[in-house]
């Protein structure tokens, strides 16, 4: 008998495995197919990215170009000439760097290395000291410029030093000499002949615990003359003026033990451009 509006109707519920199953919606397999895009266009473009790469040179190490050769680094702004690195010294006389290129970055590192030559603890040793000259200087002017050394570092200076006639230091303790340039400008760049000034800092005194001589730094200028020789720059003359000077730092002063330690462990360098 059909139910009246007002009769209660009756629902049979059937069990999960009994239920007739939905149809599919059109909307629900969208995102597969939009998952499938997205994967192809990927893969696409990771073979296209291999294609345009094969054969291409692998990228330079730091410091090389790609055939191999030294880079020519590049100076922030600001930082002054860029090292030359096209034409690395690689020949010494003594000790001390020699054969540099006929060029003004040729003369500035050939300044700065004799800069370093001539602020030597082995300048204040006789000796030695007539060495160096004889390798760095032009022929024509070493007699003056030994005459001017043998005056600047022998004698009184030396005693003033704490150093004994021959340059030695007493017993016990170590005599610190070094230069360390910090920049270089050639002034009036000629072919022949050429000023470089080099801006240092250096390290002299005697350390050790007995000594009364300290080790200090300081800063000063040093104005070298070079002249071309037909194979290299030579020293023709001198000159030196202190600073300029930074404020000092606010850091406690080594030991004499860490001073003498550092002078005897850590070497000198060669400087080139």
């Amino acid at each position: 008998m059909p139910l009246s509006d007002d009769q209660p109707h009756t629902r049979t519920r059937l069990p999960v495995g009994e239920q007739p199953s939905s149809q599919p919606n059109g909307r629900q397999s969208r995102p597969l197919r939009t998952l499938v895009t997205v994967l192809v266009v990927v893969t696409l473009l990771v073979v296209a990215i291999s294609i345009a790469n094969r054969g291409k040179p692998d990228p330079a190490p730091a410091g090389r170009s790609a055939d191999g050769a030294a880079a020519t680094p590049t100076a922030p702004s600001g930082a002054g000439p860029a090292p030359s690195g096209d034409q690395p010294v690689a020949t010494t006389a003594n000790g001390i760097a020699a054969g540099f290129p006929h060029t003004e970055q040729g003369a500035q590192s050939a300044a700065a290395n004799y800069a370093v030559a001539i602020g030597s603890a082995e300048m204040f040793r006789t000796d030695s000291r007539h060495t160096i000259i004889a390798t760095i200087a032009d022929p024509s002017a070493a007699q003056s410029l030994q005459t001017r050394l043998d005056q600047g570092f022998g004698g009184d200076t030396a005693t003033r030093y704490g150093l004994d006639a021959q340059g030695r230091a007493p017993k016990g303790l170590t005599f610190v000499s070094r230069t360390v340039p910090v920049g270089a400008k050639a002034v009036g760049y000629g072919d022949s002949e050429t000023k470089v000034e080099v801006w240092c800092t250096g390290l002299t005194g005697l350390a050790g615990e007995r000594s009364v001589q300290p080790v200090t730094a300081n800063w000063y200028t040093l104005t070298l003359t070079l002249r071309w020789t037909g194979s290299d720059w030579k020293l023709t003359d001198y000159a030196s003026r202190q600073g300029p000077a930074p404020m000092p730092g606010d850091q406690q002063a080594a030991t004499a033990d860490e001073i003498t330690g550092a002078v005897q462990q850590f070497g000198g360098f060669r400087y080139a451009r």
